[in-house]
């Protein structure tokens, strides 16, 4: 539980530093935002990969669901666009995101478990 927890607090992390990169184009102040937040989220990344989440299965599930928080996001709060080919992209990285995840167990031990 603790390593999801860990992951969750990356992705908000990475996706609050990259809104305040696309904040920063107005005001440059949110420059330390940015930073703040990508350094947050390698530090937590760390500490999912030390908790003993498989490295490709937390890098897919923190790109996934980071492209589509922040695209989401990026359209509520800067108005940006939300077309359907996004959204399919999206779903496309999330179901990349899933075959990872599925293929990242090892047979054995579902067999067995």
């Amino acid at each position: 539980m603790r390593k999801w927890v860990l992951l969750g607090a990356a992705i908000a992390t990475e996706v609050t530093g990259t809104l305040s990169l696309r904040a920063s184009q107005d005001h440059s102040a949110w420059l330390i935002v940015v930073v703040i937040g990508y350094v947050a989220s390698f530090v937590l990344m760390a500490a999912v990969l030390r908790a003993g989440m498989p490295v490709g299965v937390a890098y897919g599930i923190w790109g996934a669901i980071g492209t589509a928080a922040t695209a989401v996001a990026a359209s509520v709060i800067f108005g940006e666009a939300f077309t359907w080919p996004l959204a399919a992209g999206i779903t496309l990285i999330i179901a990349g995101v899933l075959l990872v995840e599925f293929g990242s167990h090892d047979r054995t031990a579902a067999a067995t478990g």
